[in-house]
């Protein structure tokens, strides 16, 4: 099976999937897609994905979009090292926390809704990172609640080892010390964090590992 993942460094939906392939030792080829110059508008890259997002990752050629849908295809195609728990319950807490992020924080900060932001505030430099960190810390202050009553062990959220929720985590910590957002009030995230990111595997997918991490 032959997998291309077309992702950007920062991208913190692009870093969920590649930890979730990274986890279930799924090898892909990366191609990077650069957010900052543009060339997810480009015709080539809007025949992949007509949304000019990232990640897409192509199997055999056939086309994935939405990093919830290709965590979720992953989690399917490679069930070793399942990243969801065994009941049902647990399942959907996990779910809860993903979407927690994935729906209601994450989005609030793409590139392109801090463009909006700036554009409406007659490009006030701090706007957007305002609105970030406002929509971080709202989104952090009920997640810290859901993994204070999780179950997980080892320093992880919802088991004895890394799921959807850490999945979803590592990215949109790295995005919230990116916004300057002080962690100090989410020790339980900030732990979950610390310890999942330890793992080699995910230590492979972090944005500083990545070959498209700009050359200083």
């Amino acid at each position: 099976m032959k997998l291309v993942l077309h992702g950007y460094f920062r991208s913190g939906a692009a870093y969920r999937a590649r930890l979730a392939l990274n986890w279930k030792g799924v090898a892909y080829e990366y191609a990077p897609v650069n957010l900052v110059k543009g060339e997810q508008h480009s015709a080539i890259y809007r025949a992949c994905n007509p949304q000019g997002l990232v990640p897409t990752l192509e199997v055999n050629g056939a086309i994935l979009t939405q990093s919830v849908a290709i965590v979720e295809w992953i989690e399917e195609t490679f069930p070793d090292r399942p990243l969801l728990p065994s009941t049902s319950l647990e399942r959907a807490k996990v779910r809860a926390f993903a979407a927690a992020i994935g729906c209601d924080i994450h989005p609030l900060q793409n590139l392109r809704v801090l463009k909006e932001v700036r554009a409406l505030t007659e490009d006030n430099p701090e706007s957007g990172f305002n609105w970030a960190r406002h929509w971080i810390k709202t989104g952090f202050e009920a997640l810290e609640q859901l993994a204070e009553s999780g179950s997980g062990q080892n320093g992880f959220l919802f088991s004895g080892g890394p799921t959807l929720a850490e999945i979803y985590l590592l990215p949109q910590m790295f995005n919230a010390r990116r916004f300057g957002v002080d962690l100090t009030p989410y020790p339980r995230l900030v732990d979950a964090d610390e310890v999942a990111r330890a793992l080699p595997e995910f230590a492979r997918a972090a944005p500083e590992n990545q070959p498209d991490l700009p050359q200083r």
